[in-house]
């Protein structure tokens, strides 16, 4: 069970802060089943309750430092979800992004990123339809990483970029 001041992801509302646990006093509720209220990071302002018994399998405590460092450290090695079907492709990366699984947001990402260098090396646009996916995805693997190593979102992309070129010349001069 989560307590207060816990951050959490919870599938559909992202990276969240446990505000409270508390019964809800509405009419029709049940007065003994418990919640969590939650404020959602991307939302300020927003609340979110979600009831304590069906929070597993759709919450999971946000990633810690060390956790964050380790998946930074294996990105270079996550594969893509390369599926040339555009509906299967999509449906992949609604699911992916509803897993709450940090690699999975990765492999979006990655294969959004290639995906957007090779039709533009074919003089073509990069579809609205990615720039979505791959926005919800930065927004889901950046925001929780940042709170991980103590960051700012905004400079996460580029955080993350030194600390994969730095180990790539590292492991070159080992070499």
């Amino acid at each position: 069970m989560y307590i207060k001041g816990d951050y959490i992801h919870q599938a559909t509302n992202g990276l969240c802060r446990v505000e409270e646990v508390t019964t809800l006093d509405f009419t029709g509720v049940d007065k003994d089943k418990l919640y969590y209220r939650l404020s959602p990071v991307e939302s300020q302002g927003s609340t979110v309750f979600i009831p304590v018994e069906r929070s597993e399998g759709t919450t999971r405590y946000a990633m810690s430092g060390e956790e964050a460092r380790a998946l930074i450290e294996e990105m270079p090695s996550v594969e893509t979800l390369w599926i040339p079907d555009e509906r299967a492709r999509e449906h992949l990366y609604k699911e992916a992004l509803l897993s709450m699984d940090c690699r999975n947001w990765v492999k979006i990402i990655k294969t959004l990123y290639f995906r957007k260098l090779d039709r533009q090396a074919r003089g073509q646009k990069v579809t609205v339809r990615d720039e979505y996916y791959l926005r919800r995805a930065e927004d889901r693997l950046y925001g929780e990483l940042a709170l991980a190593l103590g960051r700012n979102k905004e400079e996460m992309e580029g955080y993350i970029l030194e600390q994969i070129e730095g180990r790539t010349v590292k492991n070159q001069m080992e070499d």
